[in-house]
């Protein structure tokens, strides 16, 4: 049986890693007495399979996460058992069934939806259209340059949030080999990504309208 698991990731957890995340689900699954499926060979390893990495700092309420068990339960038990079981800073939205021959989640993933919280930059709607009017946006990663500009499908300003800071929606390219990082944008507006806040709000999916 084949299950996704939307959650969402809070403070308490937003300076947890991915690989801590990833061992994290691993326990909450089995203090909810689940029958978790492993991997056949010499050195099993759980069947779970995240969607979309989420950086360190980040908060989001569209993580999605599938699980693999040894046999069928019922929904609403599966649901209610990881509700209970989570640690703070992970709350379960929901849990529906998944066809077991279903492309993983990384490999369909195209797009993340992120509310960036900035403090607050003059001509902030100017630089966004900068941004939007340039054909190119070279950045350097990893000692690689890449063009940030084609990575970005969507961004505006969105007014301010209750602590003042000027609020920007971002839809960026998450599939696998061209991943944008808002990072890189709050940067490339002359903000701060350090004093600045990123909610991951919206994964999108190939076929899926954006």
């Amino acid at each position: 049986m084949r299950v996704r698991v939307q959650f969402a990731k809070t403070e308490a957890m937003k300076y947890t890693g991915h690989l801590d995340l990833f061992r994290s689900w691993e326990r909450t699954i089995r203090r909810a007495g689940l029958p978790l499926s492993y991997s056949q060979g010499f050195r099993p390893h759980p069947r779970l399979n995240l969607a979309a990495a989420l950086p360190l700092g980040f908060t989001s309420e569209c993580e999605l996460l599938d699980i693999w068990l040894e046999q069928d339960e019922e929904l609403e038990k599966i649901k209610t058992a990881l509700i209970q079981a989570a640690p703070p800073g992970i709350d379960v939205i929901s849990v529906e069934p998944v066809d077991p021959h279903a492309p993983s989640l990384q490999s369909i993933v195209e797009s993340a939806e992120y509310l960036i919280s900035i403090q607050p930059l003059p001509e902030l709607s100017q630089r966004v259209e900068s941004i939007l009017s340039s054909d190119s946006l070279l950045r350097r990663w990893r000692d690689k340059d890449y063009d940030l500009r084609c990575l970005i499908h969507k961004l505006e300003f969105s007014g301010e949030d209750e602590a003042g800071r000027q609020r920007l929606i971002a839809l960026l390219s998450a599939s696998e080999g061209a991943t944008a990082r808002p990072e890189e944008v709050i940067l490339a507006l002359g903000g701060e990504p350090t004093t600045s806040r990123v909610h991951r709000s919206r994964l999108v999916f190939r076929q899926e309208p954006v």
